[in-house]
């Protein structure tokens, strides 16, 4: 065996760039060879280990990333080591050989380090405390720590200088550090006080009006916020915004299982009226409006006997109104409605008169935060009610278009042809009277 080796050698003896060569290829057959075996024995226990184990699918992946990752470390051991035996070769080129395995082996360390903390960051978040206490920006700032190290790290290798010494240099560069990593500080602060007070979680709703934010929000990272809006736009902020600018969240809206219904009806003043015995009757046909026009109208008959006493010319006298016989129509009527919340505020309620109207506001609650049933539960109850306005003789208020003015020069004009018909019928008369004369 050791005169096969001494004739392979002595083939080199007149040629010491090719027994460099042929030295560099040998060490790099090995480092490759190395890597493979360890490689696949590493990713096969591996494997086997996680069939027994509770870890998603996600994170096995994630384990393998990390396991070849580490395995990457052999052929730069070997490199770092076995360089030196590598004959003829320079003692610098050595050295640059040596510095660079040792800075990739750093590097490879750091990596796979980052790549546990995807582990623990994707196994966090399967858990249901994840949502409302995310960790993602405390996973970015140790990344952020692992590779600051390890870049200090590997320059200290690459100059062949203690890391102590970079170290020391770094209390001077303190205020420059600051300025460079300003965000980073302030983005760090906001998500530890959004996580701990539970401000904003993945999932929720928000409104941020000075950054144009209206939607679901996404992700929450050291630097930055996602929010998907409703036009499907991403919106992306720094993390520190949501501390300094005001935001709406409607986390409560969705949790407290409802969602309020705030609108009004512009009910057309000249329409409003005292109602007659007729309308009255009319009314009372209505099961929702039958208790309420009996006290109703007891009540107003004991308040104008107290007021009447037949001797004034105009006595003080109330009378139901259509208006307010609506309004009690309106509030019975979403009592009864089966997905109007009860124990919630239900209040119908005339606002101060405007250029559009009389408004009646309706101020309820669905049993819903579905954004389709709440749309259509307020659609139906406001179809229902304008419907429904001309039992009152009342008329929702609107802007003359178009088609209104048509009507009133169509009226004009009628009324223009009955004065010329008028007109010609005088004339008529007037001259049969004179002919009879």
């Amino acid at each position: 065996m050791m005169s096969l080796i001494n004739e392979y050698l002595s083939f080199f003896d007149g040629s010491p760039f090719l027994y460099t060569l042929a030295a560099l290829a040998l060490l790099i057959a090995i480092s490759w060879i190395l890597n493979f075996i360890v490689k696949k024995i590493l990713l096969r226990l591996v494997r086997r280990a996680l069939k027994l184990s509770p870890i998603p699918e996600v994170g096995g992946n994630l384990i393998d990333k990390v396991i070849a990752r580490l395995s990457n470390i052999v052929p730069a051991t070997v490199f770092t080591h076995g360089i030196a035996w590598v004959p003829h070769l320079p003692e610098k080129v050595a050295y640059i050989v040596r510095a660079v395995a040792a800075s990739f082996i750093i590097l490879t360390l750091a990596m796979a380090l980052s790549g546990v903390l995807n582990i623990v960051e994707t196994l966090y978040n399967q858990r249901p405390i994840a949502a409302s206490r995310p960790i993602k920006g405390y996973i970015q700032l140790l990344k952020l720590g692992i590779y600051l190290i390890a870049g200090i790290l590997i320059i200290a290798t690459l100059i062949d200088k203690s890391p102590i010494i970079l170290l020391s240099g770094l209390g001077a560069m303190a205020a420059v550090l600051m300025l460079v990593f300003q965000d980073t500080l302030l983005s760090l602060v906001a998500s530890i006080q959004i996580s701990a007070n539970g401000l904003v979680k993945v999932g929720d709703w928000i409104e941020v009006p000075n950054l144009n934010a209206d939607g679901t929000v996404i992700d929450i990272a050291l630097h930055t916020v996602k929010v998907r809006n409703f036009d499907r736009t991403i919106t992306t902020f720094p993390t520190r915004r949501l501390i300094t600018d005001p935001f709406k969240n409607w986390r409560g809206m969705q949790e407290s299982g409802g969602r309020r219904i705030k609108r009004a009806i512009y009910i057309d003043q000249t329409s409003i009226h005292f109602l007659t015995e007729q309308e009255r009757e009319s009314l009372r046909d209505m099961p929702l409006l039958r208790d309420y026009l009996d006290a109703k109208e007891k009540e107003i008959a004991e308040w104008n006997s107290r007021f009447d006493d037949g001797k004034s010319g105009f006595p003080i006298r109330r009378r139901l109104t259509n208006v307010g016989t609506f309004r009690a129509y309106v509030e019975r009527f979403l009592h009864n409605h089966p997905d109007i919340a009860k124990n919630d505020t239900i209040l119908v309620r005339q606002m101060d008169p405007g250029p559009t109207g009389l408004p009646i506001e309706i101020y309820c609650y669905t049993t819903t935060t579905d954004w389709n049933e709440y749309e259509a539960i307020m659609s139906d109850i406001f179809d229902h009610l304008y419907s429904i306005l001309h039992e009152f003789g009342l008329f929702a208020y609107q802007q003359p278009s178009g088609r209104d003015f048509g009507k009133i020069r169509m009226s004009a004009a009628e009324d223009v042809g009955h004065v010329a018909v008028m007109d010609d019928s005088i004339a008529e008369n007037r001259r049969s009277a004179q002919n009879d004369r």
